[in-house]
């Protein structure tokens, strides 16, 4: 079902009580052990944050980070993909790929795979605005497992999706400077520990909304040295345990659409999650989301940033800029 009509018909009652942090967009947030949590459908699941995590597979995906999933998009194959399959040169040399043309890899969040909405929707996007190697990632061997295991397979699977790129790198002689790589929720943590993997030398990281149950103060976390620039939008940060993004500052510009929390038209934290990567598809195609600089968290609540204007998201491999940002949208497509 489209996420538009989760926003209206999903409403989500939180199992446990809201303790509130100690200040905005704090990582101080305390969560209960039991959560709930949505899977890519938008379909709540109760996740106990101190379970035990399967240990068997999370050595199975230490003993090979690339157990990944690589479908490449591009404008001759719009819909229907081409598998890449690393240390394979051939799938590579045989596909569509075209080394002159950008790079986008697209990562799902928990309990998805490669047909989430996150997907087609950014990768029609991209296709629609220019000639791009769109590259679809399915994580779905771990991100199907539970929770706490997922979050701690994480930085395995990031250093797969890195070695792969170093091997597209091998075949093709494109440079890292020509990749961009985008992760929602979970998937925002795995690129950016893909792109540490790179030594930081991806053009572009974006981090959608990225998750903060067991990553408040987890070093695994996407960060600033990730790529060359890296960006993290906010939509569902949250004061309490109900938010289910970081809701702080963990990329060189990290923006905070609506004041971060609660966006317009949406009714269930679901609808404010998914909205930072329906907010960026929409960047690719219009790049018309224009922040400006704040100084303080208190700003961006009391939407009083006065600072230097930086616009949100888009397909720009250049991009430079840092600070928090704060920006109003709209309710419906193209916001």
């Amino acid at each position: 079902m489209h996420k538009s009509l989760l926003c209206l018909l999903i409403v989500t009652v939180y199992a446990a009580s809201a303790v509130p942090v100690n200040s905005d967009y704090s990582e101080d947030r305390a969560y209960p052990r039991f959560i709930e949590f949505p899977d890519g459908e938008g379909v709540m699941h109760t996740v106990d944050l101190e379970a035990e995590p399967d240990m068997e597979l999370l050595d199975e995906i230490a003993r090979n980070p690339a157990n990944n999933q690589y479908f490449l998009f591009t404008r001759r194959n719009p819909s229907n993909s081409q598998t890449l399959v690393i240390n394979n040169a051939n799938s590579v040399t045989n596909s569509n790929f075209n080394a002159n043309n950008p790079t986008v890899v697209i990562a799902h969040g928990w309990l998805s795979n490669q047909n989430t909405d996150i997907n087609p929707t950014i990768r029609d996007a991209y296709l629609a605005k220019s000639d791009t190697n769109v590259i679809v990632l399915d994580w779905r061997r771990l991100a199907l497992a539970d929770y706490a295991t997922a979050v701690r397979g994480v930085p395995d699977v990031g250093r797969g999706l890195g070695q792969f790129l170093a091997f597209i790198n091998r075949v093709t002689g494109q440079a890292f400077n020509r990749m961009h790589l985008v992760g929602f929720s979970l998937g925002a943590h795995l690129v950016g520990n893909a792109g540490r993997e790179l030594g930081g030398r991806a053009a572009r990281v974006t981090a959608l909304d990225p998750a903060g149950p067991l990553w408040n103060y987890n070093s695994n976390r996407v960060n600033p040295n990730d790529g060359i620039y890296v960006e993290a939008i906010h939509t569902d940060g949250g004061y309490t345990v109900g938010g289910l993004g970081i809701g702080s500052n963990v990329a060189n510009a990290d923006f905070y659409p609506n004041g971060g929390i609660s966006q317009p038209g949406c009714l269930t934290n679901i609808c404010n999650h998914n909205r930072a990567w329906e907010l960026f598809a929409a960047t690719v195609t219009y790049n018309h989301l224009v922040g400006r600089l704040c100084t303080s968290s208190t700003q961006i609540t009391l939407n009083t940033c006065r600072g230097a204007e930086l616009r949100m998201g888009n397909d720009i491999l250049t991009k430079t800029g840092s600070g928090m940002y704060r920006l109003d949208t709209a309710r419906r497509y193209p916001f």
